[in-house]
C-alpha cells in the first residue's frame, strides 16, 4: 500500500484562521507582543489529513447545494465498525447522538443531569474546559486530585470514595486517556472508579476523545464496554477529531445506551438549538466516515511517529536540563513535563519559556493547582518544529541560569 503522507513535512497554516497559529489568538492567550511564539499548545495536529478525508469532502463539495442534511448513510456504520475492531466495543446505532464537539456535549450533560448548586467531580490536573463548563453552568467543582506514586499518576481511590459520598455530587468526568498527564487507565482502575460511582449514584461522563491515540504497549478500554451496569450508568463522548485532525469540522458522537437517559439528552440538545442531534454536521460526518473507513494505516504510522517524537523530547530535555522530568506518555499526543526541579518561580519559568525560548505551551496551572510547575507540550507536529522548540527551551533556561 502506498503511504501518501509525510509527517515530516512542515505545512504553513498562516492565513487559515488557525486557532493554534493565529497571531491575534497568541497575543490574547499569552500576552501582547507574543504573537510569534512557536505554538505547541492547542490540541490539534500540524499534519495533513489522510487523502481520503479530503477526497470525500471534495466529492460532496462538487454538488453545489449544501442544504439541511439528514444522517450521512456512511457515518454510523463506519463509527460502529471502527469501535468494534479497534476497541472491541459493539455500539448499537440507536445509542448514538451527535453534537458539535465534546465540550458542548459535556455542557449539555451537566445542564440536563444536575441542578444549579450540585457538584461535578473532576480529577485534576485535568483538561481545563471541564471546570469552566461546571462553573459556567452554576454548578460546583468537586476535586479528586490524582496522586503521584512511583513516578506515575494514579487515582486517589480513598479520596474518590469520600468525595462521591457527598449527595451533592451528581456527575463525575472521567478523562480517558487522561489529558494532560497521558495516563491510559487500566481495566482494574476503571473498574474501581465505576463501582465507586455506581455505589454512590454518581453518573459518569466518559470523555474518550483521545482513545485511538494509544502508545505502543498500552491498551485503551472503553468504560461503557466493561459491563451493562457501566454502560447504563454512563455517557461516553467520542470523536474522530483528535484521531484524524478534524476538530474544525465540529462533529462528535455521544454514546448513551440507556434509552431514558438518551431521550433526556436528545431533548436537551434539541432545546438548545442543535437540531440535528441524530446526524451531525454535513461535512463533519462525511469526513469522519472516510477517516474511519480508510485512514487506519495513516493512524498506525502516526502513532509510531508520535512515539518517536515523545522519545526524542524526553531524552533531549532530561539530558540537557537535569531536574526536568518528562512523564511517560501512554496515550494522547500531549506530553506532561515537570519543571519544578529547576527551582524556578512560576512567573519566571513562564516568562523564560515565552520571552527567551519563544514557545507557547499550555501552562500547568491552567489544569488546576496541582499542575503548577508543569507544562503540557503538544508533540503532534513535524520533528523539525519540535526540535526547534525543544532546543529553544534548553537555550532559554540555560541563558536564564
Amino acid at each position: 500500500m502506498t503511504r501518501d503522507w509525510n509527517f515530516d513535512e512542515e505545512v504553513d497554516r498562516s492565513c487559515t484562521a488557525s486557532m493554534k497559529w493565529e497571531p491575534e489568538v497568541l497575543s490574547r492567550v499569552f500576552g501582547s507582543g507574543r504573537d510569534t511564539l512557536v505554538p505547541l499548545w492547542v490540541a490539534d495536529m500540524d499534519f495533513k489529513c489522510h487523502p481520503a478525508v479530503r477526497h470525500a469532502m471534495e466529492k460532496r463539495l462538487a454538488h453545489p447545494i449544501y442544504g439541511y442534511s439528514l444522517k450521512d448513510p456512511a457515518y454510523l456504520p463506519a463509527l460502529i465498525s471502527w469501535y468494534k475492531r479497534r476497541h472491541q466495543w459493539e455500539i448499537d446505532e440507536q445509542w448514538v447522538l451527535t453534537t458539535p464537539g465534546v465540550v458542548p456535549a459535556v455542557n449539555y450533560i451537566i445542564q440536563r443531569f444536575s441542578q444549579p448548586g450540585d457538584k461535578v467531580l473532576i480529577q485534576p490536573p485535568v483538561y481545563y474546559p471541564f471546570a469552566r463548563s461546571i462553573l459556567n453552568n452554576g454548578r460546583q467543582v468537586a476535586e479528586n486530585p490524582l496522586k503521584i506514586a512511583d513516578g506515575h499518576y494514579r487515582m486517589d481511590v480513598d479520596d474518590l470514595q469520600e468525595k462521591t459520598r457527598d449527595p451533592r455530587v451528581k456527575l463525575a468526568i472521567l478523562c480517558s486517556p487522561h489529558n494532560p498527564v497521558g495516563r491510559v487507565w487500566t481495566r482494574q482502575e476503571l473498574d474501581t472508579f465505576g463501582r465507586i460511582c455506581i455505589e454512590n449514584q454518581v453518573r459518569v461522563i466518559a470523555d474518550e476523545i483521545h482513545c485511538d491515540l494509544i502508545m505502543p504497549g498500552f491498551k485503551h478500554v472503553c468504560f461503557a464496554s466493561m459491563s451493562d451496569a457501566f454502560a447504563h450508568h454512563s455517557i461516553t463522548c467520542l470523536a474522530a477529531s483528535k484521531t484524524f485532525n478534524l476538530a474544525g469540522l465540529q462533529q462528535s458522537s455521544i454514546i448513551v445506551s440507556d434509552p431514558v437517559l438518551r431521550q433526556e439528552l436528545y431533548t436537551q440538545i434539541e432545546n438548545l438549538g442543535f437540531v440535528n442531534a441524530e446526524g451531525g454536521t454535513l461535512f463533519g460526518a462525511v469526513a469522519a466516515a472516510a477517516a474511519y473507513n480508510e485512514a487506519e494505516p495513516w493512524l498506525e504510522d502516526l502513532i509510531v511517529y508520535l512515539h518517536d517524537n515523545y522519545t526524542y523530547l524526553k531524552t533531549f530535555l532530561e539530558t540537557e536540563l537535569p531536574g526536568v522530568t518528562v512523564y511517560e506518555l501512554q496515550g494522547t499526543y500531549l506530553v506532561w513535563v515537570d519543571f519544578n526541579g529547576l527551582g524556578l518561580a512560576e512567573k519566571e519559568r513562564i516568562r523564560m519559556l515565552e520571552e527567551q525560548a519563544g514557545v507557547g505551551l499550555d501552562h500547568g496551572d491552567w489544569f488546576g493547582a496541582t499542575g503548577r510547575g508543569f507544562e503540557r507540550i503538544n508533540i503532534a507536529c513535524p520533528r523539525s518544529i519540535l526540535a526547534r522548540a525543544a532546543e529553544a527551551i534548553v537555550a532559554g533556561i540555560s541563558q536564564f541560569s
